[in-house]
């Protein structure tokens, strides 16, 4: 098949998958702010919608992690992302329709692994970036869960004498602030790996050259593209996950919001602006359930936080095999070569 039209058939699905992202991660942003009535469904969702726009254009660390870290672009075809981008929207609409909210993110960039497998073997994989995702895996929910828990324990000790009422009057205030701070942060972290898988077909179809020192510069229509995409499927909204993460997973007031959505956005930040692509739903999840325990294991359904785990866990073989068979078959259908020209 032309390049080109690979790269444009890359490009198109991309936008499909940040649109399932913002889909199914509306939650991370603005589930803890809907369950507590701090704002309805409807400008809850625009909320979010805008701050993950300003989110998108403010960092571009992640994207290069994912264009250029996980294997070099001028080593793949464009195949080779067009894969990774076929096989994480159909995971990730699945999942939400379940109910799930699963990580977009590793959706996707196991589905690259995956590709690039194919595509190169494991030689053609970069372990440095590899091992920046196992990083975030790994430490995402449990720095989460520690200052959810920290934050939500310091804050009862400070207003402990105050009336429950003024509490709830004060951070339902408040966690506009905080659910901003989380939205803000999604768009740091995950309207970037879209744009990464494009600028990393665009150079490994010869469109974008590298910039000086090895650098991968990202065009502003890829920006503003990726942006624009996941923030209509923030808009569009995930009801099912909304419900599963602010409403199924911990019983919370104005004040446990506020706590979950300040540790998850600190933890967003924190790896996103160092390039480490980690889930914003781990991030949360975690923060969550951190918030929960510490008002009593009781106040966690763990049945359904363990159904979240179980999701998280399955997400990573289920897309790089996915991947890889992807790519096969744009093989076998003559629609792709295993190495770069």
């Amino acid at each position: 098949m032309d390049p080109l039209l690979l790269t444009v058939l890359v490009v198109a699905f991309a936008l499909v998958f940040a649109v399932s992202n913002g889909w199914n991660d509306s939650a991370n942003a603005i589930a803890t702010v809907v369950s507590t009535r701090v704002l309805r469904p409807g400008p809850a969702v625009l909320f979010g919608a805008f701050f993950n726009f300003a989110g998108a254009l403010f960092s571009s660390e992640v994207a290069k992690t994912v264009g250029q870290d996980i294997a070099d672009p001028h080593l793949l075809v464009p195949a080779t992302f067009l894969a990774a981008v076929l096989v994480s929207p159909v995971w990730v609409a699945l999942c939400t329709w379940r109910g799930l909210p699963i990580a977009c993110s590793h959706a996707l960039l196991g589905g690259l692994i995956g590709a690039v497998l194919a595509t190169l073997g494991p030689a053609g994989l970069k372990m440095a970036g590899v091992m920046k995702i196992v990083y975030g895996v790994f430490t995402s929910p449990v720095i989460g869960f520690a200052l959810g828990l920290a934050i939500i324990v310091a804050l009862s000790w400070a207003f402990r004498r105050a009336r429950p009422a003024t509490i709830s009057r004060v951070f339902g205030k408040l966690q506009l602030v905080s659910a901003a701070a989380m939205a803000f942060s999604h768009g740091t972290g995950d309207a970037q790996k879209a744009m990464g898988i494009i600028t990393g077909a665009l150079i490994s179809a010869g469109y974008v050259s590298a910039g000086t020192g090895g650098g991968m510069p990202i065009p502003l229509w890829v920006r503003l593209a990726c942006t624009l995409a996941m923030a209509l499927g923030t808009a569009w909204g995930g009801w099912a996950v909304i419900r599963t993460l602010g409403m199924r997973l911990a019983h919370l007031k104005p004040v446990h919001g506020f706590a979950a959505e300040l540790a998850g956005a600190t933890t967003i930040l924190a790896n996103t602006l160092t390039g480490v692509p980690i889930s914003t739903t781990h991030s949360i999840t975690g923060a969550i359930i951190g918030v929960g325990a510490a008002r009593g294991a009781r106040s966690v359904k763990w049945g359904v936080g363990g159904k979240i785990v179980f999701a998280w866990f399955v997400t990573f073989p289920v897309c790089i095999g996915g991947g890889a068979l992807f790519f096969k078959a744009l093989v076998a259908a003559g629609l792709a070569t295993r190495a770069a020209p």
